[in-house]
């Protein structure tokens, strides 16, 4: 199991389908966002979280922890087939809540929470991937990006919050910066998506092949056993 991760406008979506298109012998798997996009529980959360954050960012971010476990279990199930899944847990973690919490919008007793339960869902249940694909962009061509796709639930998204998730990508799968051990140790291929890599076949030809690359040099590695990891030795 491969993780697809990157920033809001990064070019997940639009990555996993051509991988679909050229690489048909790897399975792919998108990020369940109709689960808080829609209206399945009356509303969309999505849209909430962006329009009254500090309202809504506890309720966003335990909802997304829950859908990326659940997945996440079921796809560790067939752990040795070859298949790139986009965001997880650790990006949800690191990344988008562990910023909401620094900006104010989770309080400490709300995070207290959060972490109990990432301390008991994801240490010890979840087996880390064999790699971790990045596409790395700069937050200025990603928020022009989002304008032009011009998504309702995006409508209230600022620069300045693409900014901040773009650091918190930069410090996890970049630097590898204050997270568990045993992610330290797997695989990242960093990906250079500043460019419009649909529109220009050379750079999309470029990153299939990294791609292909990178999947034959890490098949060796192997997860860690989810029991020897723990939150404590962040």
């Amino acid at each position: 199991m491969y993780i697809l991760e990157g920033n809001i406008g990064s070019g997940k979506s639009t990555f996993l389908r051509l991988v679909s298109e050229h690489m048909p012998h790897i399975k792919t798997h998108t990020e369940p966002v109709t689960n808080w996009q829609n209206s399945m529980y009356g509303q969309s959360i999505l849209t909430n979280f962006y329009e009254d954050t500090p309202r809504w960012a506890y309720t966003f971010e335990t909802l997304t922890m829950i859908c990326r476990v659940q997945d996440h279990l079921k796809e560790q199930e067939s752990m040795n087939e070859l298949k790139l899944i986009e965001r997880s847990i650790y990006s949800g973690y690191y990344c988008f809540a562990q910023n909401s919490h620094a900006q104010g919008f989770i309080s400490d007793l709300e995070w207290k929470i959060y972490e109990q339960w990432f301390s008991m869902l994801i240490p010890h249940k979840c087996k880390v991937p064999r790699g971790f694909i990045y596409l790395q962009v700069h937050p200025d061509i990603a928020y022009e990006r989002i304008k032009k796709r011009n998504r309702h639930a995006e409508k209230s998204m600022t620069l300045a919050y693409l900014k901040q998730i773009h650091q918190r990508h930069e410090e996890v799968f970049a630097q590898k910066n204050g997270i568990l051990p045993s992610l330290k140790k797997v695989p990242v291929l960093i990906l250079d998506c500043n460019e419009d890599f649909e529109a220009n076949e050379g750079q999309m030809k470029d990153h299939l092949e990294k791609t292909a690359d990178f999947f034959t040099r890490t098949a060796g590695f192997m997860p860690q056993n989810p029991s020897s990891n723990t939150l404590l030795s962040l």
